[in-house]
């Protein structure tokens, strides 16, 4: 299924109507690419329900002081990562049933017409997933799986949560809030007696399979991405500010090719002072506008 019929814009930021201009010059950068590459960010998302982190006035980091979890905190805290799990259990039957909007159909379409070469999402909300897009990496995981830090098995997030009902039969919390990764804002008191489950092979500790605060996306990975680069002929960065590195490196690398590279993003990005075009609209709102 689809997100609304018409897209939730609570996390969106303001902006105007796409520019016909606009729209005549992101489709005539689509139509001279024959194999394209895109990148996606948070800002894609928003119109799914899903806050972002950096967007003026809705995004997480602009509504509170909340951070998300640091990769080294969580590995080495007990009560980080009950803290952490007892967030995301709270959160997780809103945040996995988020549906892909406009956007993300476009790009599975782009795909399916032999136009999008390869997809790279900074997301971990598994959205492109659901709208059916297979060309694709998911540059810093998905919280939809788990994996066990000592013996790497792996179970599905949806398993885990089954889990965490039998461990806390009685236990309940109101939240407060939402945030982009799918944890919800909980006192620490309220945590205090929420039971985590260890690895069911080895008692190992369990972590969802995405790329934390503070952590770095594997080598392979890297490579992999730069190569799907390579044999690519444009880029298109949607939704992202490209803050993290961990994307912005591709653009600089895109930029080194000299490829042309387009950004649809509301706001400012780290690429606006060498993109080839930038466009500052809703994705689900421009993207269905092209041909």
């Amino acid at each position: 299924s689809v997100s609304r019929a018409f897209p939730n814009l609570t996390f969106v930021p303001a902006c105007l109507p796409p520019d016909p201009v606009e729209v005549e010059e992101l489709q005539r950068f689509v139509s001279n690419s024959k194999r394209l590459f895109v990148m996606t960010g948070a800002g894609i998302s928003t119109e799914s329900g899903i806050p972002d982190y950096r967007s003026e006035g809705v995004g997480l980091y602009a509504r509170t002081d909340r951070r998300p979890v640091q990769h080294a905190e969580f590995i080495r805290s007990a009560s980080a990562r009950q803290r952490y799990w007892a967030r995301n259990f709270v959160g997780w039957p809103q945040f996995s049933s988020h549906q892909p909007n406009k956007a993300h159909l476009v790009l599975r379409d782009w795909e399916k017409l032999g136009k999008l070469h390869w997809l790279v999402t900074q997301n971990v909300d598994a959205l492109h997933t659901k709208a059916g897009s297979q060309r694709m990496t998911e540059l810093h995981g998905c919280t939809h799986r788990v994996f066990c830090l000592a013996c790497g098995d792996r179970i599905l997030r949806s398993e885990l949560q089954e889990h965490f009902e039998t461990l806390n039969p009685t236990w309940k919390a109101e939240a407060f809030g939402v945030a982009p990764d799918g944890d919800v804002f909980l006192t620490d008191e309220q945590v205090h007696n929420f039971e985590v489950p260890a690895c069911r092979k080895c008692g190992g500790i369990l972590k969802p399979d995405v790329t934390f605060f503070g952590d770095t996306v594997s080598q392979e990975k890297v490579r992999f991405v730069h190569r799907r680069l390579a044999e690519s002929d444009s880029m298109l960065v949607a939704g992202s500010s490209m803050q993290v590195y961990s994307g912005y490196r591709f653009a600089l690398a895109a930029r080194e090719k000299k490829l042309p590279i387009a950004v649809l993003n509301i706001g400012p990005t780290r690429l606006d002072h060498f993109a080839s075009l930038k466009l500052n609209s809703r994705c689900g709102e421009l993207l269905p506008l092209i041909v």
